[in-house]
């Protein structure tokens, strides 16, 4: 498996490659070429295009979630695709995504994967595959659905609205993540980690029946996280015996500076590219 960030908070290789706030991976795994989570912005087509990358040979476009840091270059990818003839069978690609996503939930807000459209718009360009489940998008490669929760630092946060009352924001029962099953162990792939991330690699370890974990790559959501969230996830991530650590997009510094005493960090930007 090959995996090339295009996009992401930063930007690391010397070609003037474009950075926003925002995730963008483009996965080639044999013949499949996914692209996974969007971007804000058109920056990923740009960034492709520089780096060599034909993205009309996609065959699956996977969403981690339906912020719009991740599904904003969703238009961008539409007309990219018709330009291309990518629309018409047998060129169409998947669109796999949880059903909160394009479901009840996405309509209440009258917005989908960060653009203004609906369902039949997006069946006119993909074969719209909605799955909760574990679905495998290659022999190795698995889009792992929705993420059991189990760590209790994790995946949720407790506020007071102004009159008081406790609510629960930021669990985003959609938020997804991909493994690979390597010949040394997993590789986690996440999008923004909403889940949490030691939440998204005992599942996947779960899903994959393998134990082993040899890279963890994408953002983690720790944003001005709880002590308790922090040390719980150092401590997980400490027991793993990673070789490899890729935290990127939605981590801030003072997190990766605390991770870093658990687990030895790796810079990622756009333009980098990883092997396994």
């Amino acid at each position: 498996m090959k995996l090339t960030v295009l996009v992401d908070n930063n930007s690391i290789i010397d070609d003037y490659l474009l950075a926003e706030p925002g995730l963008s991976f483009f996965i080639e795994d044999g013949e499949e070429k996914i692209l996974f989570d969007l971007g804000y912005s058109e920056i990923f087509l740009q960034n492709a295009l520089k780096l060599g990358i034909d993205l009309s040979q996609c065959t699956t476009i996977a969403i981690s979630h339906g912020h719009t840091d991740h599904t904003g270059g969703l238009e961008a990818l539409i007309k990219h695709m018709w330009e291309k003839g990518m629309e018409k069978e047998p060129h169409k690609p998947r669109l796999v995504l949880h059903p909160d996503i394009i479901g009840d939930r996405a309509r209440e807000k009258k917005k989908i994967l960060g653009i203004f459209s609906g369902r039949r718009a997006l069946e006119k360009t993909f074969q719209v595959q909605e799955s909760s489940e574990p679905l495998w998008l290659t022999d190795r490669l698995v889009y792992l659905g929705e993420i059991e929760r189990q760590f209790p630092y994790e995946g949720k946060k407790k506020v007071k609205d102004d009159r008081g009352r406790e609510r629960m924001i930021d669990y985003l029962r959609e938020d997804t993540a991909l493994a690979y099953l390597s010949t040394e162990g997993l590789v986690i792939i996440t999008g923004c980690s909403h889940a949490g991330i030691c939440n998204i690699v005992e599942y996947a370890r779960k899903v994959c029946r393998e134990d082993r974990v040899v890279d963890i790559i994408g953002g983690l959501h720790l944003q001005k996280p709880s002590r308790e969230q922090m040390e719980g996830t150092k401590e997980y991530l400490a027991g793993l015996g990673l070789k490899a650590f890729h935290a990127c997009h939605c981590t801030d510094l003072k997190s990766k500076i605390a991770l870093d005493e658990a687990v030895e960090l790796t810079e990622v930007g756009v333009g980098l590219q990883l092997e396994f």
